[in-house]
């Protein structure tokens, strides 16, 4: 039955990150804690890590994963634009861990950075966004 729940939200979810359709999401108050479940299941990554990409301490990613509360719009935006990243991540590389070994290495189109380090806010994760449609169309990314 969770599957079938969180299978229903993430198909919901932009395959790309899409500022009219985080800004409906946000506006409709549609991102709820559950949705951090579902990025944890997507992107396979332990909280500690999700929350430095949250902004938030470890203990209140746990918090508001173990029980359905309302969040902060800003939070909303950031959840839902790292669903979208992440459904468009593995749709471009084929699989969670291949996706996740991109962002984990050091890239030139990133300074020299991991993407992973640009998650941290809404431009950075738009930036990677568009990355991924670069790779999608050819480029060296």
């Amino acid at each position: 039955m969770k599957e079938k729940k969180y299978k229903a939200k993430v198909s919901a979810v932009p395959g790309q990150v899409s500022e009219p359709e985080m800004l409906y999401a946000v506006r409709s108050n549609k991102i709820t804690s559950d949705h951090l479940n579902n990025l944890k299941d997507l992107s396979g990554l332990k909280d500690e890590i999700l929350s430095v990409s949250l902004n938030l301490n470890v203990k209140t990613f746990r918090n508001y994963k173990s029980k359905t509360v309302s969040m902060k719009p800003h939070l909303q935006e950031h959840v839902l634009a790292l669903l979208s990243l992440y459904k468009h991540g593995v749709s471009v590389f084929g699989s969670q861990s291949l996706f996740n070994e991109w962002l984990e290495k050091p890239n030139h189109f990133f300074d020299g950075d991991a993407p992973m380090d640009f998650l941290t806010t809404i431009s950075g994760i738009r930036f990677t966004d568009d990355r991924l449609t670069g790779i999608e169309y050819g480029d060296n990314a």
